[in-house]
């Protein structure tokens, strides 16, 4: 999917962001986190008839421009990837290395990931 909804905690409702940019890439399963204002998207997976795969992407939204930024890859495809900020940078951990679709041998990758939004 590449539709973002925001939540409006006045009327207790979601629902679709208007005119808002969709992401530039749709997916399942991926892992975001906020940071300076900006909605950071990592990972995820898409599973078509064709295709079972994980993302290496990473985007952010910003919101005062209504617009996406496409970001450096993550070094290893995530798909189910905690993603958090500690200390002015953003982590990413854990998730499987291909889509969850896949049969559960031992895809899952251990490493620790991090992206610098300076």
């Amino acid at each position: 999917m590449d539709i973002v909804e925001e939540y409006d905690p006045a009327t207790n409702t979601w629902g679709g962001m208007g005119a808002r940019t969709p992401m530039p890439t749709a997916r399942s399963g991926g892992g975001w986190t906020t940071y300076n204002g900006k909605i950071y998207v990592a990972g995820g997976e898409i599973q078509t008839r064709q295709m079972l795969g994980a993302f290496r992407a990473l985007e952010a939204y910003d919101p005062s421009t209504n617009s996406w930024e496409i970001l450096q890859s993550l070094p290893v495809p995530r798909h189910g990837v905690a993603t958090a900020v500690l200390d002015g940078k953003i982590h990413f951990v854990s998730g499987k290395i291909t889509s969850g679709g896949a049969p559960d041998v031992n895809l899952s990758t251990g490493s620790h990931d991090v992206y610098d939004p300076k």
